[in-house]
């Protein structure tokens, strides 16, 4: 049975220790388990999460709002929550080789213009609520073709940059426009083009991208919506969605080619591109515009990732180029990413 609700919100309950929020850090929205709407219980286990991690030697990311996504991820199990916590640590010291906060850092995705004639991949301004939207296309992706031009490795890289820099500097930017906390995104999957042939020929990649969305950036999915959804996809997904939890099914909406009234009830036409509706026509074109509120000098600050710390050494001398050849030039596959334990719709993750 979910907690019940407080009546009203109350102050986030912060550890001076690791907590330095500079943005709101209260839901606009009662929800069970979130910032400013928390019980007694739940408190408690925070403290509690935090210092089981701390007794196992852990020192960063232990600020109350990553201990709550990763107690809500767990529907507040403690333990699970720990595992899921050192599981994704582990992943960000040596992902990439170098760990994913100096990825991040270092990371020029050069072929991006070529790579998005095939299967582009933003963030674009915000919905109604104020999130940040990313936009994703299917309909022109030609693997091959992109072989030619980057490997997946650094497609995959690329994604975890750009969910590094969600989390840090568009969301906090976008918290303050808003006067409220947001912790996740809208995002929209365009299907227009995807065929049967088509979408099995990207599901290696999606799961790769969905694995790493659900199992080390949680609590991240706000809505989702599925346009030119084509025949029988409603039918595929009303099964995929048994394995799904229940908070998760319910953002994600499926849409067929007449999406543009519900699309447009949650993304102000002045948001959205054009070509899905709206009225937005970036200079320069959207898709590679990265417009939005993290561009606002009067709201965006320095990103914690930009900061090295002291006595970081690495060498990333050998970013951002990949580690193994791609498929199609010599004949070898890239080196693959664990198999996620279950998928879910990338990238965004919940």
């Amino acid at each position: 049975m979910a907690a019940k609700l407080p009546d009203k919100p109350h102050d986030l309950q912060t550890d001076p220790k690791y907590d330095d929020y500079d943005f709101p850090t209260t839901a606009p929205t009662p929800q069970n388990g979130h910032p400013g709407w928390t019980t007694p219980e739940q408190d408690a286990q925070v403290f509690q999460l935090r210092s089981l991690l701390e007794q196992a030697g852990y020192t960063e990311n232990l600020d109350t709002l990553t201990m709550l996504r990763f107690l809500r991820a767990r529907k507040f199990n403690v333990e699970q929550s720990k595992q899921m916590f050192v599981a994704s640590e582990k992943w960000r010291k040596e992902y990439a080789k170098v760990g994913v906060e100096e990825l991040v850092r270092t990371f020029d995705y050069k072929e991006r213009p070529e790579i998005f004639k095939y299967y582009p991949q933003y963030y674009h301004k915000t919905d109604k609520d104020g999130r940040p939207v990313y936009i994703e296309q299917l309909g022109n992706v030609d693997l091959n073709a992109m072989a030619k031009i980057t490997s997946q490795e650094r497609m995959v890289q690329n994604l975890v940059c750009e969910y590094e820099k969600m989390a840090d500097p568009r969301l906090p930017a976008c918290s303050r426009k808003s006067g409220y906390l947001l912790e996740t995104s809208c995002s929209i999957m365009d299907l227009k083009g995807v065929g049967i042939g088509k979408a099995t020929s990207v599901y290696g990649y999606l799961g790769v991208v969905s694995g790493i969305s659900q199992n080390y950036y949680p609590e991240r999915l706000g809505k989702m919506y599925v346009i030119n959804a084509p025949w029988g996809f409603a039918g595929v997904f009303s099964v995929v969605k048994r394995f799904l939890d229940p908070v998760t099914v319910n953002k994600i909406h499926i849409l067929g080619s007449g999406y543009e009234k519900e699309l447009l009830a949650q993304v102000p036409a002045e948001n959205l591109p054009k070509q899905f509706g709206g009225t937005c026509d970036c200079e320069g074109g959207c898709q590679l515009s990265d417009a939005g509120p993290w561009q606002d000098a009067t709201l965006v600050k320095p990103a914690k990732w930009e900061k090295k710390k002291e006595g970081d050494v690495i060498d990333n001398t050998t970013q951002p180029a990949p580690t193994e050849p791609v498929e199609g030039e010599e004949g070898k596959k890239p080196a693959e990413e664990p198999a996620p334990a279950a998928a879910q719709p990338a990238p965004a993750a919940t």
